[in-house]
């Protein structure tokens, strides 16, 4: 349940977290750019139990679309869960991708291709994001990481039967045995993740495996 989770904000992260973020940067100071920093900080700001008792107050009591209370995995119980993750993550990240474009569109080899006479479409698509990736794929697969290691007080506002929701259980009923497992189960996914990103830079940046050669 919380890989399902996990990968269901992940994925509403990004759909909404990339294209911002280099919308953001390529309309740096202007009144879309201060919205939309605006909208993200606000998202940051907001803590996750705070967001998910507004929805399941505004959507499940007073809509009447979603379940109050949920207990089993379903699309119909994901979505709440998903989206409280979902809109924390994509604020954060949609600056972190903003930030991390425009220090590349700041470089000399951007100029160069201006003068050359590319297009800016052309620049930010085929220049820029390939060497704005990796820094985005290393946060990736921290927000990943922490995802897998339970969103607890989203998985209890939400009754969403997953790893977090077990080990606040676990800590109610003084299952030690189950709170370390839990604790060792989040060690070995961070290094599993941190790997599988370090091994991922040969094959998204040439200049890796030149060196390496």
């Amino acid at each position: 349940a919380t890989v399902i989770l996990a990968l269901a904000s992940s994925v509403f992260m990004l759909l909404f977290a990339i294209p911002l973020g280099i919308y953001t940067a390529v309309k740096q100071n202007t009144w879309a750019d201060y919205i939309i920093r605006g909208f993200t900080f606000a998202g940051v700001s907001v803590p996750n139990f705070w967001m998910g008792l507004m929805l399941l107050w505004i959507f499940a009591l007073k809509l009447n679309l979603f379940p109050i209370v949920g207990g089993d995995v379903s699309v119909e119980n994901l979505i709440l869960p998903m989206v409280t993750l979902g809109v924390v993550m994509a604020s954060k990240y949609t600056r972190q991708v903003r930030a991390t474009v425009l220090e590349e569109l700041r470089q000399d080899y951007v100029m160069g291709a201006r003068a050359r006479g590319f297009s800016e479409s052309h620049i930010l698509w085929k220049e820029v994001l390939p060497n704005a990736l990796l820094p985005l794929i290393t946060l990736l697969g921290l927000a990943f990481g922490s995802l897998l290691g339970g969103a607890a007080v989203v998985e209890i506002v939400f009754s969403w039967p997953g790893l977090g929701f077990m080990v606040v259980q676990a800590i109610t009923y003084r299952d030690f045995q189950t709170v370390q497992a839990v604790v060792l189960w989040i060690a070995f996914m961070y290094m599993v993740i941190n790997l599988v990103v370090d091994l991922s830079y040969n094959h998204l940046d040439p200049r890796l495996r030149k060196a390496g050669q």
